[in-house]
């Protein structure tokens, strides 16, 4: 009996082998190495940048029409795309940091981003809102496809810099420097 129940699942998985599987059945299946972004509106390669993140298993969701939110080791970004017809293209990382509103257009707050954009070179550092929030920016270029290695690296790249500048601040900055939630109501589309 149980060489009749082994000889019948074996015959069982070898006909689900043999089921032919067009190539576009494992083409959608399988997670892009690269996404093809040139010739495309911003509009549209964030579409087509949301895609394939979510393919590779990235918590990720449309941040208005030109953005993507990533949560990425449990830093929240936004990447948004800026295609170049004529040249070069951009995928832009933001991070954005509320300041404590006792130090709101403190003196000491524009000393500390002018002293991270003259000593570090992997973002820049912004103040915006009336000196509210801090917000960082970094460019990956590329020209027309850019890798999802690439993209991981990047992000990585960032997010390791901005450790490295927490971990360099003084004691007690987080509270008054905290990050802002980009993505409360993740929807996947």
């Amino acid at each position: 009996m149980k060489k009749l129940i082994l000889a019948g699942l074996v015959m069982s998985l070898g006909a689900c082998t043999a089921t032919d599987n067009t190539a576009n059945n494992e083409t959608s299946v399988l997670a892009p190495e690269s996404v093809e972004l040139g010739g495309l509106s911003n509009e549209d390669a964030t579409t087509k940048l949301l895609q394939a993140l979510l393919s590779k298993n990235y918590l990720a969701s449309r941040a208005g029409p030109n953005g993507v939110a990533v949560n990425f080791d449990n830093s929240q970004f936004i990447l948004q795309p800026s295609i170049n017809p004529d040249g070069i293209d951009r995928i832009m990382m933001n991070r954005f940091y509320a300041i404590h509103p006792k130090y709101v257009g403190s003196k000491e707050m524009l000393y500390m981003i002018g002293t991270l954009n003259q000593k570090l070179n992997f973002a820049k550092f912004v103040v915006r809102d009336n000196g509210a929030v801090i917000q960082v920016q970094g460019a990956a270029t590329f020209v027309d496809t850019i890798s999802m290695e690439e993209i991981r690296r990047f992000i990585l790249w960032i997010d390791e810099g901005l450790r490295q500048v927490g971990q360099s601040m003084p004691e007690g900055a987080e509270d008054v420097i905290k990050p802002i939630p980009v993505m409360q109501n993740i929807q996947s589309t």
